[in-house]
């Protein structure tokens, strides 16, 4: 099924909506979701690309929280496990499960003994029991160029990776199918309001300009970071408010930087935990957790100084790669939506989410990809005066639909690659390969996707500018060095034809495009 964004655009102001969401993130996406399941007619709207914000800048983990049970939060840490649990089984090729080694050095006996509780406390919620110690020996025949001095052993503990933007499109995808319309690029400008309470919004289509007004039973705002800026026109104070939080990853080739697992690894002077681990191909490491104080609309950049922070890190744990900056093929940073509650400390803060029902503005914000529909459900929890009773959701339901499998064979392509399409595009994977050119079920130099995967991309979901589909419907802006620039010729043959883009259009478009990721992608010096 195609969306042609002047359809969709034309329908926006005829309907009579039960529900408008604002923000296209992965919170956004599942109340969608969650909402088309019980018959609620839903609208989500997206001022820039789906999964623009901090959904497409994660650490790519699916995760539990092993942390979050050092702090205590042990329920959000259950329901992080069960959420965790539900994916793997859901979207095999999309959420995948991996090992996670802890290094473990002398002087570390406590933090040991915590991190064995952890495990303990992980495999009892998972229902899952697994070996956890391994010797030296296993640890630098697992990790070569290790730092030796002093490791005592590797803690393992079981986690999983996803693609995070695809993960949103994915969730897009199964509430569209079930009757929900979602349109990116489509500003709000104002919230419409009746005595006094918010009762719909005012609109703006950024790529025609026309502006046009809709009403519903409920607004949601799930704008993430944003949360505050749409408080604000509903009341003057609040007594609560969101405290942003950057975290930046650096991108590596896996010859440079030879790890098959992933490693969790500690700063040497903050003494803060982060990770290495394979990822689409290449290697990422992350991730800085420091206040963002710059303006929220202008996209977030990993500093000179983060840079140095994770490569000093890097290089504390693999002395003998001699890693530098020159082996950074790219940089990413996302901004965390968190409550702030004053704590010195940016990660000792509260990953929870967070329901505020403020003059008939219901906001959702905080929380973690993970926990996606437990935070769509919550918000649907308090929407409920509004919408009337709404059936089942205390009931643990699947998120996507079965996906019948399809003959790798058949298809002409390996058993992993096909589980890997399938868990990415559902049912429509058996579209995208049939729709495949000669040659296009070939993998990207460099990268997991298939040129079929752009072919697709741009006929079918809503690409509006080239970023789009470099940076969120395929990740090749930080997967190749310089955003992939030597395979855009190849991109304009496939692309440009089905985006309808004449050749200055597609010069401008490649400019800014290049311009952009120099900026936010590239290493700062």
């Amino acid at each position: 099924m195609q969306y042609k964004r002047e359809d969709l655009v034309k329908k926006i102001s005829t309907e009579d909506w039960d529900l408008i969401i604002i923000g296209g993130g992965v919170t956004g996406a599942g109340i969608l979701r969650e909402a088309v399941r019980r018959n609620l007619k839903t609208l989500l709207v997206e001022q820039r690309d789906f999964a623009w914000g901090t959904s497409s800048r994660s650490g790519q983990l699916v995760h539990g929280g092993l942390r979050y049970l050092q702090q205590g939060d042990f329920m959000l840490t259950y329901q992080s496990v069960r959420e965790r649990e539900m994916l793997l089984q859901e979207l095999p090729g999309l959420v995948k499960p991996f090992g996670m080694m802890m290094a473990v050095y002398k002087g570390s006996l406590l933090q040991r003994l915590m991190v064995h509780a952890g495990l303990l406390t992980y495999d009892v919620m998972s229902r899952k029991f697994r070996k956890h110690t391994y010797s030296v020996k296993e640890m630098l025949r697992r990790f070569p160029g290790l730092r030796e001095k002093g490791l005592e052993c590797g803690l393992l503990f079981y986690e999983s990776v996803t693609d995070d933007a695809r993960l949103v499109l994915r969730v897009l995808q199964q509430g569209r199918e079930e009757g929900g319309v979602a349109l990116n690029y489509c500003k709000v400008t104002d919230l419409l309001k009746e005595e006094g309470r918010v009762c719909g919004v005012e609109l703006e289509d950024t790529v025609s300009g026309e502006k046009m007004q809709a009403k519903a039973k409920q607004v949601i705002s799930a704008t993430g970071a944003w949360a505050d800026e749409f408080r604000g026109k509903v009341r003057r104070r609040n007594s609560k408010h969101i405290r942003p939080l950057r975290g930046s990853h650096l991108v590596f080739s896996a010859d440079r930087l030879p790890v098959s697992q992933s490693i969790v690894i500690t700063h040497p002077i903050s003494k803060r935990p982060g990770f290495i681990f394979p990822w689409e191909g290449r290697v990422i490491t992350g991730n800085t957790d420091i206040d963002h104080r710059k303006k929220l609309n202008e996209e977030a950049a990993a500093t000179s100084g983060e840079v140095d922070y994770l490569l000093e890190s890097v290089r504390h744990h693999f002395p003998e790669l001699d890693i530098t900056r020159k082996d950074i093929i790219a940089t990413y940073s996302g901004v965390r939506p968190v409550v702030g509650s004053g704590k010195k400390d940016p990660s000792k803060e509260s990953r929870d989410h967070v329901v505020w029902q403020e003059d008939g503005l219901l906001t959702v914000t905080g929380g973690k990809l993970t926990t996606f529909r437990l935070i769509a459900l919550d918000a649907l929890k308090a929407a409920q005066p509004a919408l009337g009773d709404l059936p089942d959701l205390d009931k643990k339901q699947r998120v996507f639909s079965p996906v019948k499998p399809l003959s790798a064979e058949a298809a002409g392509l390996d058993r992993e690659t096909l589980t890997r399409l399938q868990g990415r595009y559902g049912a429509r994977a058996e579209d995208l390969i049939k729709d495949a050119q000669p040659g296009e079920l070939e993998k990207i130099p460099g990268t997991e996707t298939l040129w079929a995967e752009l072919r697709w991309a741009a006929k079918n979901e809503m690409v509006v500018h080239l970023e789009d589909l470099m940076r969120r419907r395929t990740r090749i802006a930080v997967l190749l060095r310089q955003g992939g620039v030597t395979h855009l010729p190849g991109i304009k043959e496939i692309c440009q034809p089905l985006l309808g883009w004449d050749d200055e259009k597609w010069s401008q478009e490649e400019k800014q495009y290049l311009q952009s990721w120099q900026k936010y992608n590239g290493v700062k010096y």
